[in-house]
């Protein structure tokens, strides 16, 4: 299970599974387990923007936080991405 990062961003580490890499380009944030039940999932575009597919249990601040660190350094997680999926950036709305 890949994470984007070895730290924590606003307390959750930021990753994907091995089954996401049939999608676009996303990040799941979960504070401790690495599993999708609980964890919030963020869909990336092109330029960095983020679509919020699930909540999960973050608090609205905490995605915000997220949502920016995304926005700075989205380019460096798609090489990670890259490396496991042939799916690009998220293209809907």
């Amino acid at each position: 299970m890949p994470k984007y990062y070895d730290f924590k961003v606003s307390g959750y580490y930021l990753y994907f599974t091995s089954f996401c890499v049939i999608e676009c380009m996303h990040a799941h944030a979960s504070d401790r387990k690495l599993t999708e039940a609980g964890s919030a999932k963020l869909f990336v575009k092109e330029d960095g923007e983020t679509v919020i597919a699930e909540k999960g249990l973050l608090t609205d601040r905490d995605l915000r936080k997220i949502q920016l660190f995304i926005k700075e350094n989205y380019k460096e997680m798609y090489l990670l991405w890259k490396r496991y999926s042939q799916e690009g950036f998220y293209r809907g709305n």
